[in-house]
């Protein structure tokens, strides 16, 4: 084709959303004759939906300085904004601060009032945001509406109200943010957005629904989403978090072999374009399914490659060594995640995880307090996802503690709230436990009813590990242990056994001290002694030192 004619097929395609096409074309015009500006910048756009980071931003470089050199100087500072957004996503702050030092002296320079100056205060207003300081951002994002207003800028006024949401929610009033976000995602379903403002718009009002546990509202807008990007066979950089979202949604409503299947389309997606900044997700979220089901190796693969792409793969990592019986290095890992969590919500996602990893540790005292912690932020941020989590999770130790009776009261509770919101398998898990506070009741009818319930569940799903645990419970198998002992009183008695201190049992364990004199303590009543050299004669008599 002539070069016109590639121009020609290249905005034509441009203009039906063929971003592939149209990077084709584009692309082929311009090895025959430069581009024009503004043919430049489309180049610039089609290479950027199509995942082509590197070229994107080589591309923008040269339309910034083509719109400079022919007196334009608005376009050139939207190229650099642009640059300056992509360079940021990729951390070269370094390059960031030096456009944005650029952008402002070109509009210096302009001495005219315009939009662009509005786009220039975005990069600023996200960092004041991102240092945690909530209300500057809220101000600043404030200043860029009242510019994109006066100046009638559909993309500026929905990034503006979309900052706002965010801020909004990070102060704490989280209906007024989300009723926002709602009128910036009508804004986007509509059509009213330029490409890569609605693909920002989707993905990051999901992420605030996530954050905020706000699973009903992040379902519907992965569901825009996904028609958003079928409507778009070439699209990458919101196609894989689409993917990601929906493989999220699926996993929780016990759709698992679709979730697989989507899973395994983002990662394949994910690994052409490993710079994505979505990349790590897509192989959390297979890592995940892959532990559900058991399939350990290859969960401990896929968490890998989230750590090779750059990020800490928790709590999955943790409740995978769990799983393998490694429950000090679970703990481990699950306390120093929580200690580094960035913000309430990041907490938030790893204290359930944390709770059942200290219970597995015999730590009831550190559980309980992440039990509260967990519950207080669930009334903060309103989430019934999280209410349900805590209940659980406040069950769950109750249980631990000897306190069935309460136990059982919260874990109905926590239930009826996976049963509205059509999550089975964390309402299999909850009917197990709720089956195993019944048995300590001595209701053996309604425990074994329950179990039962539970491990349909969990066989329809394919959760191999969890069928086997209620398995154990139905056969009232769970230990064949002496004296009631329970597994991890058993462990540190054979340590008693072998002369161990409590400091150096504490050590070994991953343990404190109080907890092992505190299980030192309980052993010693069941056994019915009063000395460690009891204990140990009674460890040895009925085979619990090996050899």
């Amino acid at each position: 084709m002539t070069a016109g004619t590639e121009l020609s097929e290249g905005r034509a395609a441009f203009a039906r959303q063929g971003w592939g096409d149209a990077y084709a074309h584009l692309s082929a015009a311009d090895q025959q004759a430069s581009l024009s500006n503004d043919d430049l910048a489309l180049l610039a756009t089609a290479a950027h939906l199509t995942g082509r980071d590197d070229e994107r931003n080589e591309l923008l470089v040269r339309a910034h300085q083509q719109f400079l050199e022919s007196g334009d100087p608005r376009q050139a500072v939207m190229c650099a904004f642009y640059l300056i957004m992509s360079l940021a996503d990729q951390g070269e702050f370094a390059q960031v601060g030096g456009w944005i030092g650029r952008g402002h002296r070109i509009l210096e320079e302009y001495g005219q009032e315009c939009v662009e100056q509005g786009y220039l205060l975005v990069p600023s207003a996200l960092q004041t945001l991102g240092s945690g300081d909530a209300a500057g951002g809220l101000a600043q994002f404030a200043e860029i509406a009242e510019i994109a207003n006066r100046f009638d800028d559909t993309d500026l006024r929905n990034m503006s109200r979309l900052g706002q949401a965010r801020a909004l929610v990070n102060l704490g009033k989280v209906d007024e943010g989300l009723a926002l976000l709602d009128e910036v995602m009508v804004a986007a379903t509509s059509g009213e957005l330029s490409p890569i403002t609605a693909g920002v718009v989707y993905c990051a009002t999901i992420e605030i629904c996530q954050d905020v546990f706000d699973l009903r509202r992040a379902q519907q807008w992965t569901a825009a989403l996904s028609h958003w990007c079928s409507s778009q066979p070439d699209l990458v950089p919101f196609r894989g978090q689409c993917l990601i979202h929906r493989v999220e949604i699926m996993r929780r409503h016990g759709a698992w072999p679709d979730a697989m299947e989507e899973a395994h389309r983002a990662c394949a997606l994910y690994g052409k374009f490993p710079k994505q900044p979505a990349a790590p997700a897509a192989f959390y979220q297979q890592a995940e399914l892959y532990r559900l089901r058991g399939e350990l190796a290859k969960a401990e693969e896929a968490y890998q490659q989230v750590v090779r792409l750059g990020q800490t793969p928790q709590p999955g990592l943790a409740l995978l060594r769990l799983a393998q019986g490694q429950t000090g290095a679970a703990l481990a890992s699950i306390r120093l995640a929580v200690d580094e969590a960035d913000g309430e919500s990041q907490r938030a996602r790893l204290l359930g995880a944390l709770v059942e990893i200290l219970l597995a540790a015999g730590e009831l005292d550190e559980a309980a307090g992440a039990v509260e912690e967990l519950a207080e932020t669930a009334v903060r941020l309103q989430a019934e996802l999280l209410s349900a989590v805590a209940a659980h999770a406040d069950g769950s130790v109750l249980l631990a503690a000897g306190d069935a009776r309460a136990a059982l009261f919260r874990l109905r509770e926590a239930w009826r709230l996976w049963r509205d919101l059509d999550a089975p398998y964390e309402g299999a898990r909850t009917r197990a436990l709720i089956g195993r506070a019944c048995r300590a009741l001595g209701d053996e009818d309604t425990a074994a009813m329950e179990l039962d319930a539970a491990r349909w569940v969990f066989r329809q799903l394919g959760a191999a590990p969890d069928v086997a645990q209620v398995d154990r419970l139905l056969a009232k198998d769970l230990s064949d242990l002496p004296a009631g002992l329970t597994a991890r009183e058993a462990e540190v008695l054979r340590l008693v056994a072998s002369g161990r201190t409590n400091r150096a049992i504490a050590s070994e364990l991953f343990l404190s001290e109080k907890t092992v004199a505190r299980h030192v303590s309980n052993i010693f009543t069941k056994l019915g002694v009063t000395s460690r050299s009891a204990a140990t004669a009674f460890a040895f008599q009925h085979d619990l030192v090996p050899g």
